[in-house]
């Protein structure tokens, strides 16, 4: 028999009536003779609940004392589903983080993983037991309660997949798979039955929801197939796999859109060696991830660099662009939260050629102009008008034929 670990997210287990819905569903699991492990998350909108209880005891909440708040709604989900476990006759055993022992950095409220004890894990699963583990949260060297951010119930069930040596991590969700592009902007956008990592990888981190960027780091180091699918519904869902000769036929895998850029923009920047080191160094330290980067140089010796940034970022990335404006001389710092970026990934891009000017010419035909662009060996991105966004998406779809045959 297999060992499966299975995550249900906030959605999944949003009610009473739905954790008892989750527990029928992981009965069926255990009833075939599987071993299982179930990691969960709090229950649909107990975080921010929690996290505005802190902002309204205090305007910057100490960030350790949070992650003590916030991670007791994965101890209420835990316990319940537990309890109904043992209530229909599966023995179950549930464990915070601390008692996994998920050791983590003190980055409070984005923790990374540094180890997994799995030993009392294994020893519950041996009896025959139901392990019911906390999602999201860890425990720092000192002891302190750390959290991973948000969606790290998903990069704690990766983790624990991979320190158990599980057969598969199955990703319950409110969606039953993962699609070539967001179906409420393309009714006919297909599942993708098979994805490579790195695929998944990066429509993740330029603005698919389904799964959180560092839980898919983690699947493709370790290797963990994952399938993500609907708690709703027993149908197939999507494989995130290693990649196979049969993905690299497929061009473009999907279409992703990020509207949570904002593009800054630096004139008059003195065209010489070290500058853009001091620029881009002092956004580092402030912890700040710049994405898409432009330069144009002119005749004069100055240069115009613009780059993006999340809007959460913006205004800390313009304070710290100033500073360093002030240092050398002066540079007019500007900002705008008005674009969006639309990308195309597929694995199968890098051994075809004019992928990016099919792209380029599908938003030509529309009337959408190109701000920045970015490529890497399976991606293709472009920072366009915000007010076009989900047109763009639209046109670079059918572009590449990726909806559902009429």
């Amino acid at each position: 028999m297999s060992l499966i670990v299975q995550k249900y997210g906030g959605t999944s287990v949003g009610t009473i009536e739905r954790i008892q819905t989750v527990a029928d569903k992981i009965r069926q699991t255990w009833d075939l003779g599987h071993g299982v492990v179930v990691v969960v998350s709090a229950m649909a909108g107990e975080t921010n609940r929690l996290l505005d209880l802190a902002h309204r005891m205090a305007a910057a909440p100490d960030r350790c004392e949070t992650d003590v708040l916030v991670s007791t709604g994965e101890q209420v989900t835990i316990a319940l589903l537990a309890m109904r476990l043992k209530e229909i006759g599966v023995p179950s055993r549930s464990f915070l983080g601390h008692q996994v022992r998920i050791l983590t950095d003190n980055v409070y409220s984005k923790a990374r993983i540094h180890s997994i004890d799995a030993t009392e894990v294994t020893e519950a699963l041996e009896r025959r037991q139901v392990v019911v583990i906390a999602g999201f949260q860890g425990v720092d060297p000192e002891g302190n309660i750390t959290t991973l951010g948000r969606g790290g119930s998903d990069l704690t069930a990766v983790a624990v997949a991979a320190a158990v040596k599980a057969d598969a991590c199955e990703i319950y969700t409110d969606v039953d798979g993962i699609y070539t592009t967001d179906p409420n902007i393309c009714p006919d956008a297909r599942k993708i039955y098979k994805i490579a990592y790195e695929e998944m990888l990066e429509m993740a981190s330029l603005g698919a929801k389904v799964m959180q960027t560092r839980s898919v780091e983690f699947a493709m180091k370790f290797n963990v197939p994952v399938h993500v699918r609907s708690s709703f519904s027993d149908v197939e869902g999507s494989w995130i796999m290693k990649e196979d000769k049969g993905m690299e036929t497929v061009v473009v895998a999907g279409v992703t859109l990020d509207k949570n850029e904002a593009k800054v923009t630096l004139k008059g920047v003195m065209d010489r060696p070290g500058i853009a080191a001091r620029i881009f160094g002092a956004l580092a330290v402030e912890s700040i991830n710049v994405d898409v980067i432009i330069q144009n140089v002119s005749e004069d010796g100055r240069t115009d660099v613009s780059f993006t940034v999340s809007k959460v970022d913006a205004k800390r990335a313009v304070a710290a662009a100033r500073v360093v404006a002030e240092e050398l001389g002066g540079f007019e710092v500007t900002t705008s939260d008005n674009v969006a970026k639309v990308s195309i990934v597929g694995v199968g891009m890098r051994t075809q050629a004019g992928v990016a000017a099919r792209m380029f010419k599908a938003l030509a035909d529309a009337g959408i102009n190109i701000e920045m662009i970015s490529t890497s060996e399976i991606k293709v991105s472009c920072v366009i008008d915000l007010r076009f966004a989900e047109l763009a998406v639209r046109v670079v779809h059918d572009a590449f034929d990726l909806g559902v045959s009429p």
